[in-house]
Order: structure tokens, then C-alpha cells, then sequence
């Protein structure tokens, strides 16, 4: 992988958004539905905020540590919406962004997804570590780097 090249080589562009005002019954469904740790929460294609899956478990365990009251859940599920639980002020990309750049934000700040904003604010894409793990492990080993490899053994 080329660190030197734009986060737009990588990032992912077919995302599944929110609105702020979507509640967290559709947020669940997308989670359950969908292979996917972060949902962007735009308005008018604007980035507003994230919601990870991670921030939504939290959620649902704050209000009931017991599992087996799922009316109760469902219930607070209808009551608060995206923008109750997204996480704001986020770090964010342009697309031509270089991905050594967000190598350093993963790094520094242990997020594990980084927002591509055009520069007038529209939603480009998202950069998450399983992108630069699938970056990674897409590479061909040439064989000069296998050589080299067992040379070190």
C-alpha cells in the first residue's frame, strides 16, 4: 500500500447514512442488517456526526444491564433518535487527504473510522481500519519480499 496516496483510493464510498432525527430503531436495524461498525449521521449531505456500534451497545447496556426486558428497550429505542447518541466534532478527511495521514490520526487518537468531507462539507466517504486491513492484505507478495523474508528466519 501507498501511504502517499489520497484516502479516495480506499475509502468507502456506498454508505448507509442517518439523519439526526432517525431513532435508534432504525439504527438498530441497520447495525443488525448490515456488516458495518459506523454510521454517519448527515443532514442535506452535510457529515454531522457518527454513531458506532460500539457507542450503540454502550447505549443500550446504560439504560438495562438485563437483557430480557426487550419491550423496555424497544420502547427507549423509539424515544431517542441519532443525533441523542452520535458522536460530534469529529476528526475529518479530504478525499486527496494523504492515507499516512490517517494512519497517524488511527494511531494517535485509537478511532477506528475517519470521515472523507468534500470541501464544502458534503459526505464523501469514510476511511476505517478494516479498509486499510483489506488494503493490506489485498497486496501481491513479490517474490523479492519473500526471499528477503526467509532471509531473516
Amino acid at each position: 500500500m501507498n501511504v502517499l496516496a489520497p484516502v479516495k483510493t480506499l475509502m468507502t464510498t456506498k454508505l448507509i447514512t442517518v439523519t439526526p432525527d432517525d431513532k435508534l430503531t432504525l439504527v438498530k436495524e441497520i447495525f443488525e442488517k448490515n456488516k458495518i461498525h459506523h454510521i454517519p449521521v448527515v443532514r442535506y449531505k452535510e457529515m454531522v456526526g457518527l454513531i458506532s456500534k460500539t457507542d450503540f451497545v454502550y447505549f443500550l447496556r446504560g439504560f438495562n444491564r438485563n437483557e430480557e426486558d426487550k419491550f423496555v428497550n424497544e420502547a427507549r429505542l423509539r424515544a431517542y433518535k441519532a443525533e441523542d447518541i452520535m458522536t460530534k466534532g469529529l476528526a475529518k478527511l479530504s478525499p486527496n487527504e494523504r492515507i499516512n495521514v490517517v494512519l497517524e490520526i488511527f494511531l494517535e487518537n485509537r478511532f477506528h473510522a475517519v470521515p472523507v468531507v468534500e470541501e464544502n462539507g458534503e459526505l464523501a466517504g469514510i476511511v476505517t481500519t478494516f479498509d486499510i486491513i483489506k488494503a493490506l492484505a489485498s497486496e501481491e507478495v513479490t517474490a523479492k519480499q519473500i526471499i528477503d523474508s526467509n532471509k531473516l528466519r
